[in-house]
């Protein structure tokens, strides 16, 4: 007769432990952008949001950047990198097919052989990542979980491009998610996400690696493009529906936010949500894309930081986070404040 398997009986509570960033050095203003664009400082701002952008230097890599953002993350949570027993990071510039810049970051961390992978899931990629880490946790295959969505967007961002060269930006934000007290509350609630393949052109890369490195004028990188008028409808009126699932799944209702941290996509975007959400006005509302641009699976992260950097955000508060991108993919869920 065959044995039984055995398997975690009990579900823990999962939170998040800390949140760390990293804010490449260099700061690029919209009058830098313009001198390759027909466009201007006000049309930017108006359109986006957005007054200024980080791009990374050549040392601040993806591998470098994510390091940077972990350990602020591993000191916020107050362990040791050893103590991490699987690293997912979420990212679609790492630029290497194979192998993924999880296994590097997880050996240069000093974890002890964590498990490791990359998830490419764009803008929602840090929601996806969280997700999956809650769920290890959760069912207890893993004590703690590192979270990381970071991207070099400047190297796939075409400068001379008017509806793209003014939005994309680089940066990385982390999170350690781990088992909170046996009779702790659970600090992540259930995801709504999906994707809607049939926008897969909405936002995607102009061409295959192939076609750039093997053309009649030479190799180039590859370029991102987006349709920004579909994409602004979709993600104001199909997200803030996708929003308001997260708070019925978590049992939540909009005037017991503290927090709504969207993808940091366009200013415009996140006040269209927030009204389809009629949120109160005592939800503090993310703005990081002002002076970050638009860091795509980074966003989420580096949003919290500075909410909690800027005493917008406090231990404890509960905050709706939702991420949309090329896919169309989306995630959502509230989470509690570490």
């Amino acid at each position: 007769m065959s044995g039984s398997l055995n398997v975690p009986t009990q579900m823990r509570p999962a939170r998040i432990l800390g949140i760390g960033g990293y804010r490449p050095t260099r700061v690029v203003t919209n009058a830098e952008i313009i001198e390759n664009i027909d466009s201007s400082d006000e049309w930017i701002r108006t359109r986006s949001g957005i007054e200024s952008r980080r791009w990374a230097s050549e040392e601040e890599t993806v591998v470098a950047m994510s390091l940077a953002a972990a350990g602020k993350a591993l000191a916020h949570a107050g362990i040791q990198a050893e103590q991490v027993d699987c690293v997912i990071v979420s990212t679609v510039t790492h630029l290497y097919q194979t192998p993924s810049a999880a296994v590097e970051i997880a050996h240069k961390l000093g974890t002890k052989h964590a498990a490791a992978f990359d998830v490419s899931a764009a803008c929602a990629g840090f929601c996806y990542g969280l997700s999956l880490a809650s769920d290890m946790v959760r069912a207890g295959t893993a004590r703690h979980v590192m979270v990381i969505g970071v991207e070099r967007l400047s190297d796939l961002t075409d400068k001379h491009d008017r509806s793209t060269a003014f939005i994309f930006a680089d940066g990385a934000g982390a999170a350690v998610v781990g088992a909170g007290d046996d009779d702790a509350e659970q600090g992540i609630g259930p995801v709504v996400w999906g994707s809607d393949g049939e926008h897969l052109d909405h936002i995607r890369q102009k061409e295959e690696w192939r076609e750039a490195l093997f053309n009649d004028d030479g190799p180039r990188m590859p370029h991102l493009t987006m349709l920004g008028n579909p994409v602004f409808r979709w993600a104001s009126y199909e997200m803030a529906k996708a929003a308001q699932q997260a708070l019925d799944a978590a049992g939540i209702t909009a005037d017991q936010l503290d927090l709504f941290v969207p993808h940091q996509a366009n200013m415009r975007i996140t006040d269209v949500m927030a009204k389809q959400l009629k949120l109160p006005d005592t939800v503090e509302i993310a703005r990081d894309i002002a002076t970050q641009g638009n860091t795509s699976a980074a966003s989420i992260p580096l949003a919290l930081e500075r909410m909690l950097e800027n005493g917008q955000a406090k231990s404890g508060d509960l905050a709706l986070i939702i991420g949309f991108g090329a896919g169309l993919v989306y995630a959502a869920q509230v989470v509690r404040i570490p």
